[in-house]
């Protein structure tokens, strides 16, 4: 079965949550994690993976904390999940067709193929800008 990880999801909640904020404001890992419903050490690993891949900055210290690298609009889901997970790839022959021990008889990889390119260019598509909408619209309705 084909499945998100479970910090990719957490890396989504912080970003959306990072996203909906003025620009030049900094959240902290505390606040973030109370808010987002993530246990600590997970947020921990996800700020490494979302700040070694350029999608926030982080500032330490007392009036330090998170926010975005570059806007909202600029980042899109693939980009958070590669962060998380690395590279999108569905099956290995995709990458690399002569490790399939069918190779180039193979009748299937044309169509594994044109999956991932499909589920890539919808990842690309989303935006985190999107994303954020769609969490700060839910959480108005959730306060009603």
């Amino acid at each position: 079965m084909l499945r998100i990880n479970q910090r990719t999801e957490y890396a989504v909640r912080a970003m959306s949550m990072l996203a909906g904020q003025p620009d030049g404001l900094r959240l902290s890992t505390r606040f973030i994690e109370i808010r987002m419903l993530i246990p600590r050490p997970f947020l921990i690993r996800v700020v490494a993976d979302l700040s070694r891949s350029g999608l926030i900055k982080t500032y330490p210290g007392r009036n330090g904390g998170l926010m975005l690298a570059r806007s909202a609009q600029a980042i899109s889901l693939k980009d958070i999940y590669e962060a998380v997970e690395g590279s999108l790839l569905i099956f290995d022959c995709i990458e690399k067709p002569q490790k399939c021990i069918l190779n180039a008889g193979c009748k299937i990889r044309s169509s594994w193929c044109q999956l991932q390119a499909k589920l890539v260019a919808e990842l690309e598509n989303i935006t985190l800008n999107q994303l954020a909408a769609e969490s700060n619209s839910a959480e108005t309705l959730s306060s009603l």
